[in-house]
């Protein structure tokens, strides 16, 4: 397994994998030692999340390799579904996934989503557009939800 770190405006990412894909990107708040050399495996995806922190990327392609039951697999392909710019409701997931009553259980998978950004689970609101449950916490949730906003309002105070 390998392991890079790189600076992101919501703190840093910690982007984790190997030849197979990429298992897992969390964002940690603490500051923790930047390696300059970064291992072939992880390049790519490095390279692709820093273009997405600069607005210049809309979706990603390297592999990816989550761990993960049946179920919350079921849910992460889910999720990579929703485009760019674009939220569903846990309500509208969990149809997606064929059973509206199993939004509690669409809601657990997508709060144990390995792979931050990628795996957009922050894309994912509640049944009236609110700001619901995220791991990274809700600060986070609506920058990236406003960084993905295709037409950028122009802030009315200087």
């Amino acid at each position: 397994m390998k392991t890079a770190f790189i600076k992101t405006p919501l703190g840093t990412a910690k982007i984790e994998g190997h030849l197979h894909g990429i298992t897992s990107i969390s964002v940690i708040d603490r500051e923790t030692e930047m390696k300059s050399n970064i291992s072939p495996e992880l390049e790519e995806a490095v390279r692709q999340i820093e273009e997405y922190f600069l607005g210049k990327r809309k979706e990603f392609t390297f592999k990816l390799n989550p761990t993960g039951t049946e179920f919350q697999k079921k849910v992460w392909d889910e999720l990579l579904k929703i485009p760019f710019g674009k939220t569903i409701s846990y309500l509208d997931l969990s149809k997606k996934l064929g059973d509206p009553k199993a939004i509690r259980a669409v809601a657990a998978a997508n709060g144990k989503n390995p792979i931050w950004i990628v795996i957009p689970c922050h894309r994912v609101v509640g049944s009236k557009g609110e700001m619901v449950g995220y791991a990274g916490g809700i600060h986070r949730k609506k920058w990236l939800l406003n960084h993905e906003r295709t037409e950028k309002q122009q802030s009315l105070f200087p």
